[in-house]
């Protein structure tokens, strides 16, 4: 009897394990044989479920965008304070700091390969970026896209500077500013 694969989850166990590869090698050097070979598939699996590395790494965004996403509601729980739903973002983000350094990195190496003009107008991330801001907005309970566009860059602006400045910059340190300023900002604005 022949083995029932299911496609759709196989292509999501591939994207998976891909990641770890443009950690080690970075987007710009590592090519399809090689994802192949490191995944244990030949390329010619590796290029009926992806075209490209292109829209292998694209994917790979999108699908990584979802499962950031639902990891974090499901470990940060209903928690009612502005100040703890920010704690509890930063915990989140400090628990997983490698895997976010690494995707950082790969993104700049990313995003080094295409025309700025590309990037603006790629659907993908796009859609990455506006479902992250999105989840931001409901889960820390903030409407305002000025103010959810300025945690998004800072946040993105954090992992950054934990990349070049190590351990000099803290979470838990920049959390409780985060939580002080917004929170400052809100009640001005008449919002708490």
């Amino acid at each position: 009897m022949p083995k029932i694969v299911d496609r759709e989850q196989y292509r999501k166990e591939l994207l998976m394990k891909s990641f770890d590869l443009f950690a080690e090698k970075g987007y710009a050097s590592i090519t399809m044989r090689e994802i192949a070979k490191g995944l244990g598939v030949s390329t010619g699996t590796l290029y009926h479920y992806f075209p490209s590395k292109e829209a292998l790494f694209l994917q790979l965004v999108e699908e990584q965008t979802r499962q950031d996403i639902l990891n974090f509601l499901a470990e940060a729980g209903d928690i009612k304070s502005l100040p703890q739903r920010i704690q509890a973002l930063m915990n989140f983000i400090a628990k997983n700091e490698d895997y976010f350094l690494k995707q950082t990195l790969i993104m700049f190496d990313f995003y080094q390969q295409q025309e700025r003009s590309e990037l603006g107008n790629n659907q993908t991330l796009k859609k990455a970026w506006d479902d992250t801001k999105k989840a931001l907005s409901e889960y820390l309970e903030i409407e305002d896209k000025a103010l959810i566009e300025f945690i998004y860059c800072f946040l993105n602006g954090l992992i950054s500077a934990r990349i070049f400045e190590g351990n000099i910059v803290s979470y838990t340190e920049q959390g409780e500013l985060l939580a002080n300023m917004l929170t400052a900002h809100l009640k001005t604005e008449n919002i708490l």
